[in-house]
């Protein structure tokens, strides 16, 4: 965990050291002259695909111009991080969850783009984000998966999307000691279909792709990586609670987007997030999806 808490840093760092000058609100001209796009590295239905639709409903009106949510799963998020840097736009922005990149230093051999082409815009919200089993397998904490784990060594499965979530998991099954086969998914909505039937045992991934079924009964919530305990979802414990900090990791969702964005235009589009999303009716819903709002203009914005 050490090394890959040394990625993330190193990747955004960036992120921890950008300070945006205060800029006059007349330097920041007509912006938007048009549609603007919010580019989502995961499917429809992800928990940051749901934060990002909120948001765009009410910058849409904000703004008077469209605010368009456009999903470019796969590939890993490098599909939608290439299409934000290409477009080289400040209408086309990076809406993410910072795991689902933070992770790519330690993927891949040579990363497929620049880290410093794109830099931090606005940071909107934590994800909760929710270690998961099929309810049909009987385990009620992170303990006694990890026995379950143990007395089936190779047997038993866990999903894989994209990002640091995976790599956070395959860190606990290392420092635990622990063999588990890696399915790999496309997007979360499938995985998470496939935990609710039994067909993979274990997912990490955003607690509003589990929250549905486990409405349902099909699959339970056994821990949260964050670091803070969520009081929104005050009976499941964090993983460093349940004893294993292994499984620690904040989910941190931002907007992202091409070097070519005027400091001007950065701060409008962080104030005007922040704005909305500490609306009590906006934030009541983002926490009903287990979205804690951490709203930031660039002059704080950090990622990690």
């Amino acid at each position: 965990m050490r090394h890959l808490r040394a990625s993330l840093f190193a990747l955004l760092g960036l992120a921890a050291g950008f300070v945006a000058l205060a800029t006059p609100a007349s330097a920041q001209g007509n912006w938007p002259t048009r549609p603007v796009r919010f580019i989502i590295p995961l499917g429809p239905g992800a928990g940051v695909d749901i934060t990002a639709r909120l948001v765009a409903d009410k910058l849409s009106a904000k703004w008077g111009q469209s605010v368009v949510v456009e999903n470019r799963p796969g590939g890993d998020a490098i599909v939608a991080i290439n299409a934000v840097i290409g477009a080289a736009d400040d209408h086309i922005l990076l809406f993410a969850p910072a795991s689902t990149f933070t992770a790519h230093p330690l993927l891949h051999e040579k990363l497929p783009y620049k880290p410093d082409d794109i830099i931090p815009v606005a940071r909107v919200t934590n994800t909760l984000i929710a270690v998961a089993v099929p309810t049909e397998l009987g385990v009620s904490n992170v303990k006694e998966l990890a026995a379950k784990i143990k007395a089936a060594p190779g047997k038993l499965n866990y999903a894989s999307v994209t990002g640091a979530n995976d790599l956070l998991f395959a860190a606990f099954l290392k420092t635990e000691n622990l063999d588990m086969a890696k399915v790999p998914y496309k997007d979360p909505v499938t995985a998470i279909n496939d935990l609710a039937e039994g067909r993979i045992q274990a997912f990490v991934s955003a607690y509003a792709i589990a929250r549905p079924r486990v409405q349902q009964g099909k699959v339970k919530v056994i821990a949260l990586t964050n670091v803070q305990h969520a009081s929104a979802l005050n009976d499941i414990p964090t993983a460093a609670e349940a004893g294993f900090k292994s499984l620690e990791l904040d989910g941190l969702v931002g907007v992202l987007g091409p070097k070519t964005v005027a400091p001007a235009v950065r701060d409008k589009i962080a104030a005007d997030i922040r704005d909305i999303v500490n609306d009590p009716d906006i934030n009541t819903k983002l926490a009903a999806t287990g979205q804690v709002v951490r709203a930031s203009t660039p002059v704080c914005v950090v990622f990690l």
